[in-house]
């Protein structure tokens, strides 16, 4: 089998030429002929000006250079898409498919033996994971870290969970815009991705219990020596894969994508990581089912007392015993046989694996934080392909109920209308927005978390029932149901809901239904105009191929059905 600089040569029609002319290129960068025949591992760098988490990401990957040459490997980086969450129109989530199309042909079309995928910030970890399952070529994920949390007036700060905090109390009128931006700047302090329990440092634990990170890695702080030393680790670990040849469709097995759903599901993880979970198992021909999610998550419960879901940041996380401490508790619960990108199984990594934890912060299974697991599917009328409900971050007081809908047809009828004094709502009615999912915002960005409309926030209503075919940030809280399937845009029983329907919500039967006569729903949504794909470009694309979110939202042509 070819490796090195021999992988996949241009074509010339003359391998023998392409080789040659390759080597001669490759010394004109001053490697040595030695260098050159060492096995080659690529280092996928999703650094971007315009990524605030992944700003150390030029000290992260001279570790892991580092790491690659002292294991007798030759490390050579090359950029990919980045995808900074704030800072993409309309959403990073549009993208996230594009990212994970660039990672897969990077990596198939240069010379490599094993490729370390550095990412972090939300869409980054599951592109890289999409693209390296379908590539096929041994890879090992090093995640960004956590950044540290912040301080104002004497108390911690946590992007983004404390941000949203904030922006309510402001918007309801109980601090002023002075305190708002001296809040602003203390939000986000150092490199790394979202303090909390968030969409990032939920895959970042997620890729640990896959096997697809290195043991104990997930969890430390951007800024800590410990992240660097966990790059050098994955250098040396990716040059070990190389010569083992340990692809990822060895390690991203059915029963790995079963374990990582129960540990979602025990730390309170975010509902965006349902939709990258399918995603990537998707590309290797395994089904995540929503019903079984519900299986799991009514035998999971939450250990970790973290926000949104609970008080602790990701620093006390990884201070408190990390993702390991999780992993030993649910050990009973867990395929123990799976490997990981070290060449052992997860039950090897228990066995070796520090038994202490701080129980303030990680809970035992015998006293969780929460008795059942963060999330739960609903299905119904309203939502024939699921819905998603984080319970862990919500007022379980609204979980059973019927009430009037307000509806909001469109992101810009939400902004329009949302603290119109004059908008008929009660903190007893649930607000509904639809056209935000894959197809219909486009991208499905993270618009589920409806604001409280401002006369009701003013009155001192901080939480009310939220329906959408949208995401929300995993650093968002409430009683939101989201990822309504199929969403408005597509036909969706959701596209035909109008103000004044009755829905009836009940979380102890997993069930969601708007109470209106099938054959009225059917009047309606003959009368609506089908959604006008953009004219060119990758957003053509996307509208064209883009599945739903029971699917992982990626193009139907990258997902590998049929194919196993």
């Amino acid at each position: 089998m070819s490796h090195g600089l021999s992988r996949g040569l241009t074509n010339y029609g003359d391998r023998d030429f392409a080789l040659y002319l390759r080597r001669s290129f490759a010394r004109s960068m001053g490697y040595s002929a030695a260098a050159l025949a060492r096995p080659i591992v690529g280092i996928a760098d999703s650094g971007s000006g315009f990524n605030n988490c992944h700003r150390h990401f030029p000290e992260l990957l001279d570790a892991v250079r580092r790491g690659v040459l002292s294991a007798g490997g030759l490390p050579i980086d090359f950029p990919t898409i980045s995808l900074g969450e704030v800072f993409l129109e309309p959403t990073s989530m549009l993208y996230r498919n594009l990212m994970s199309m660039d990672v897969e042909e990077m990596i198939r079309a240069q010379p490599m033996d094993a490729v370390v995928l550095v990412g972090g910030c939300d869409k980054t970890v599951p592109a890289q994971l999409m693209g390296a399952a379908s590539a096929g070529v041994p890879a090992v994920q090093l995640v960004a870290g956590p950044m540290m949390a912040g301080h104002h007036h004497g108390e911690r700060l946590g992007a983004c969970t404390d941000c949203r905090r904030f922006w309510a109390k402001y918007r309801a009128g109980q601090i002023s815009k002075d305190e708002i931006e001296g809040i602003e700047g203390n939000l986000a302090t150092t490199a790394g991705t979202c303090a909390v329990m968030g969409t990032a440092s939920t895959m970042a634990c997620i890729a640990e219990t896959l096997g697809m990170a290195l043991p104990g890695t997930a969890a430390i702080p951007a800024v800590h020596a410990d992240r660097l030393r966990a790059a050098e680790a994955t250098g040396e670990t990716a040059v070990t894969l190389a010569r083992n040849r340990l692809t990822p469709d060895r390690i991203l097995t059915a029963a790995a994508f079963e374990n990582a759903v129960r540990v979602l599901l025990a730390i309170g993880g975010s509902t965006n990581a349902i939709i990258h979970l399918t995603a990537v198992a998707g590309r290797l021909g395994v089904p995540i089912d929503l019903a079984a999610v519900n299986r799991l998550s009514d035998e999971t419960p939450v250990l970790v007392d973290l926000k949104p879901s609970g008080q602790h940041y990701m620093e006390d996380f990884f201070a408190a015993g990390g993702l390991g401490a999780v992993l030993r508790e649910l050990r009973d619960r867990l395929h123990l046989d799976c490997l990981t990108v070290t060449g052992e199984t997860l039950g090897a990594r228990l066995d070796s694996d520090d038994a202490w934890v701080d129980r303030a912060v990680i809970r035992s299974a015998r006293e969780p934080f929460q008795a059942v697991g963060g999330l739960v599917a609903l299905f119904g009328s309203l939502a024939p392909g699921g819905a998603i409900l984080k319970r862990s971050a919500a007022d379980a007081r609204l979980f059973e109920g019927e009430a009037r809908a307000v509806v909001f047809d469109s992101l810009e009828d939400l902004a329009a209308r949302i603290d119109d004094p004059a908008l008929d709502v009660t903190p007893a009615d649930f607000l509904v927005l639809k056209n935000a999912g894959p197809k219909g915002a486009p991208g499905m960005p993270e618009a589920g978390y409806l604001p409280i409309p401002t006369k009701l926030s003013r009155a001192g209503v901080t939480d009310m029932v939220r329906i959408s075919d949208a995401r929300m940030s995993g650093t968002a809280f409430g009683t939101i149901v989201l990822h309504v399937t199929p969403e408005a845009a597509a036909g969706g029983p959701l596209g035909a809901v109008r103000t004044g329907d009755r829905i009836r919500l009940s979380v102890k039967n997993r069930r969601l239904d708007v109470l209106v006569e099938p054959s009225e729903l059917a009047r309606r949504a003959a009368g609506a105009r089908p959604v006008t794909a953009p004219p060119r470009g990758y957003r053509r694309l996307y509208a064209e191929h883009v599945l739903q979110a029971d699917q992982g939202c990626d193009f139907d042509f990258l997902r590998a059905d049929g194919r196993r």
